[in-house]
């Protein structure tokens, strides 16, 4: 049965901000949707899991769990069997790699930070802030915006302020607020973000 309501549980406040921007734009009109900020990687497993056995007492069975999650620095794989590890004891069904079984939470990757779906889809950066080069996509260390090495807050940062952009630092929020709407989320390079948007129109379709 499609899922008619989302519940994501994200780490930072731009994320929140990027996804109450970007969710109208590709989820079905019929589907709601809410996100709460909860630092995972700063709270015990226990916090988290106490949080999950909540949701799994009264979560509706056309209602859908998102736990998406920065990977920072961590290894991927070790991250996501910890996550679901925390899912398993709070008594919530993964999906299945069969197939066949409605699932109730799914855990997504930003690999490496949120800012990465910007190098994804670079049209959408540059719609918000035009001084930026077009040639930054075709340069050797952002091709992969997945691979892109220390720091992409940080490698963001530096582009946008060598374009005269957020000379006292990047803000965040702001910048979620005007890039989100300008993403065409099926042209993105980001293979995170590609998982992710695959795994909200699963859940609705």
């Amino acid at each position: 049965m499609p899922a008619r309501h989302l519940e994501f549980l994200i780490e930072e406040p731009s994320m929140e901000t990027f996804l109450n921007a970007l969710l109208p734009i590709i989820l079905p009109g019929e589907c709601t949707f809410a996100c709460h900020v909860f630092p995972y990687k700063a709270k015990p497993a226990a916090k988290l899991r106490d949080r999950l056995r909540a949701y799994a007492r009264w979560l509706p069975h056309n209602w859908r769990l998102v736990l998406l999650v920065d990977r920072d620095r961590a290894d991927c794989h070790c991250l996501k069997q910890q996550l679901e590890d925390v899912v398993r004891d709070a008594n919530l069904q993964l999906p299945s790699p069969a197939g066949g079984v409605a699932w109730q939470v799914v855990i997504r990757i930003a690999i490496e930070e949120s800012e990465a779906w910007y190098f994804g889809n670079w049209d959408a950066v540059r719609a918000a802030y035009p001084r930026v080069p077009a040639t930054v996509p075709r340069r050797a260390k952002y091709r992969d915006p997945d691979a892109i090495s220390d720091g992409t807050w940080e490698a963001f940062e530096r582009v946008l302020q060598r374009a005269g952009y957020f000379s006292t630092g990047l803000r965040k929020i702001e910048a979620a607020r005007e890039i989100a709407p300008h993403l065409d989320s099926w042209k993105s390079r980001s293979r995170s973000f590609a998982q992710f948007r695959d795994a909200v129109l699963q859940a609705t379709s």
